[in-house]
């Protein structure tokens, strides 16, 4: 029971910050550029920020133990003849690459649409651009982890 309930919170973690991300890419960062203003920008990060950062980690953490129930324990995640353990380590690369765009986006790209959006909209092009090539590159990693995760669950896509 316990791993079926882990299994449903690590989906629906995947569901929010996937879906997030398309969000953002899709309909809030166009309108953005467009009219040259990082407010719409800011107040989704605002506003999901905290929901989509709390899904990441309750990812991690599901994915976590069912990863190590999966491989049986996590002293096997270099033994290569445990089915899908490479999988998982793609996973945990994919995790990491996560992090420190997660990490990049609120210490470097937020701030600078912070001070852009009180300053000038003129001045906002850039680093709207900076942060649509960071969203679109993020919720491809959320993208690929999805198949990596389909992938060792269904025996195989990759």
């Amino acid at each position: 029971m316990l791993h079926k309930i882990l299994v449903i919170l690590h989906l629906l973690g995947a569901a929010t910050w996937i879906g997030g991300h398309i969000a953002l890419v899709r309909v809030i960062l166009p309108a953005a550029l467009k009219k040259r203003d990082p407010s719409p920008v800011l107040e989704f990060e605002r506003d999901y920020g905290k929901v989509g950062m709390l899904a990441l980690l309750v990812q991690a953490g599901t994915g976590a133990w069912l990863a190590g129930t999966w491989l049986g324990g996590w002293s096997n995640i270099l033994n290569f003849s445990v089915p899908s353990a490479h999988l998982v380590l793609v996973k945990l690369v994919l995790l990491a690459a996560t992090l420190v765009q997660a990490g990049y986006a609120y210490h470097r790209l937020l701030p600078r649409l912070n001070e852009v959006s009180s300053a000038t909209l003129a001045d906002a092009d850039k680093p709207l651009r900076s942060f649509a090539l960071h969203a679109r590159f993020t919720t491809a990693l959320a993208v690929l982890m999805l198949i990596v995760g389909a992938s060792i669950r269904l025996g195989g896509i990759l």
